[in-house]
């Protein structure tokens, strides 16, 4: 996979014909040819930085350069550049020198990424190439320093005379460059404004040549840009102004008038301006499924069936072997083991997004991102929706408590007790829906101290909070599931030992149909699951009394 984006070139010297800037940022997402993508620390390659030639565009038969090294800083990696004398590098010099052309665009081969939700992330690569282009895709990028000698500026004039050049810089800006003959005064030298850089003047001899990067630069001291073009500095120089203009006073008018022509009046050149951002209330995990046991769906099959040995106390039809003591020459107890299979059906959960050619080629990037996000996000609400209401045909329901700091107390020490009992396995999980979360953050002992919502407890009996739905309640790892029933009533929780119940799932697939009729597309999400109930009384549901 080939990417190409851009940053800004940080500095142009004409007199060295050398570019320089950071050409790959770290730690930064950038929109790229392949979209949303952030290099990872160290992930550019750089086998020969001799070999890397500096294109226009991208253009591979327009070279204008070629490098000259490469260093790598903590924020990125940094490139210098030479350009050549021939006219394409000359215009190439003058473009960049007057901020025309002022990005620096490379192109990498990328070995190793990784997707990481919104964006690609790159962990190895190989640099190519890298172009001079219009603009810059990284908001960290910004010029530094343009030095610039600008030889001949009034060659036309000056053939016979000998000159000297001063080139001032001031603030990352060429301010001044003055060409004077020995025979002028130093008069500007002595008045220049205390702030101005120390001048270091360049003797050089003029040709009668063209030189396209001169031009005219206006001197400091002919701008006044020390004075306030306008008294309105304060609220109260508003006020102020207001009320004189009020009174009649032509001079506050100027400053408080409202302008003739406004966006209102001129709506063409206002025009929509949209983000990259994605606004979207679908960004939800599959807590149920966390909370369970994980296994790996078989390649074929519609149908799933694994042997159990679990007894009645377990909830299931099994009879396990018996040991007993005997007397001396005393007959031994035969007892037959009895085993039964536990059947899952797989079941097909699909989605599909039908699109027009043109939305998907004339579209944003990152649109594809967002639609293979919104798809994920899709089957991850339908398969954890689906594993509920498994959990609650499957399981048992605990004995009644009240809907109280009591009754949750209740409810984990008497179930997790019983799941211990009946199943050999310990209950370590506690789903809850949003109401019981609600329940559990409100909750406080008897001097109104929280009980899993505070800041230092001197005996904490857990931690739920507002900024996270994961957590812990007396001991067992909690899982808020919005999906869940939304008030605290039957099944408003359940405490599972992961154990009793197994999820099988396949990996997610994709797959697109072009409709030749009309050349819409259709892009579908398809995946397969099973769920097996292992042992039922290790799925305890709350009974609200």
């Amino acid at each position: 996979m080939l990417l190409t984006f851009n940053q800004e070139i940080q500095a142009a010297d004409s007199e060295r014909r050398v570019i320089s800037g950071l050409v790959a940022p770290y730690g930064e997402v950038g929109f790229t040819s392949a979209g949303p993508v952030m290099f990872e620390r160290g992930a550019i390659a750089i086998p020969d930085a001799t070999k890397i030639k500096l294109l226009s565009q991208h253009q591979q038969d327009k070279p204008v350069g070629r490098a000259i090294s490469f260093s790598e800083a903590t924020d990125g990696v940094y490139g210098s550049f030479r350009l050549s004398s021939s006219t394409r590098g000359q215009d190439a010099l003058v473009l960049a020198q007057e901020n025309l052309v002022s990005g620096l665009s490379v192109g990498v081969d990328v070995t190793a990424s990784k997707p990481m939700g919104d964006y690609l992330l790159v962990t190895a690569a190989v640099l190519k190439e890298v172009s001079l282009v219009e603009s810059a895709a990284f908001s960290s990028a910004s010029v530094t320093d343009i030095a610039a000698a600008r030889a001949a500026l009034e060659a036309a004039t000056s053939t016979s005379n000998s000159t000297k050049q001063k080139t001032t810089v001031i603030n990352t800006t060429i301010v001044e460059t003055e060409t004077e003959t020995e025979t002028e005064s130093e008069d500007a030298v002595t008045t220049a404004p205390e702030n101005t850089p120390e001048e270091t003047p360049v003797d050089t001899p003029v040709e009668a040549e063209k030189v396209e990067a001169a031009r005219k630069i206006i001197r400091p001291s002919v701008l006044d840009s020390q004075r306030v073009r306008t008294p309105i500095t304060s609220m109260a120089a508003y006020t102020e102004h207001k009320i004189k203009a009020a009174l009649g006073s032509d001079e506050s008018k100027l400053y408080v008038t409202a302008a003739d022509d406004s966006f209102s009046t001129n709506p063409a050149f206002n025009p929509t301006q949209y983000l990259t951002e994605f606004v979207s209330n679908t960004n939800f995990d599959t807590p149920m499924i966390n909370a369970l046991s994980q296994g790996s769906l078989p390649n074929s099959g519609m149908t799933i069936s694994i042997p159990s040995l679990v007894t009645s106390n377990g909830g299931g039809n099994g009879v396990a072997p018996v040991v007993t003591v005997e007397a001396e020459a005393g007959a031994v107890q035969n007892t037959g083991m009895v085993t039964e299979y536990l059947t899952g059906t797989v079941k097909k959960y699909s989605g599909m997004n039908t699109l027009s050619v043109e939305l998907l080629e004339r579209s944003d990037p990152n649109f594809y991102a967002e639609l293979t996000n919104q798809l994920q996000r899709a089957y991850s609400l339908a398969t954890d929706a689906a594993v509920i209401a498994d959990v609650v045909a499957g399981g048992v329901q605990g004995t009644a408590v009240a809907a109280t700091s009591a009754g949750i107390i209740s409810y984990v020490s008497t179930e997790s007790a019983n799941i211990y009992k009946n199943t050999s396995y310990f209950a370590k999980n506690y789903v809850a829906g949003p109401s019981q979360w609600s329940l559990l953050m409100g909750a406080t002992d008897s001097t109104g101290r929280p009980i899993y919502n505070a800041t230092a407890p001197m005996n904490s009996g857990g931690l739920s909070t507002p900024t996270s739905i994961r957590g812990n309640v007396l001991g067992l790892d909690l899982y808020v599931d919005h999906q869940m029933v939304s008030t605290t009533i039957d099944d408003s929780a359940f405490i599972v030992a992961p154990e009793a119940m197994t999820v099988y799932r396949s990996p997610q697939a994709y797959m697109s149909v072009n409709v030749v009729s009309n050349l819409q597309v259709q892009i579908a999400i398809y995946g397969f699951m099973a769920t097996i109930v292992k042992m039922p009384k290790g799925l305890v549901r709350y009974n609200l009394t």
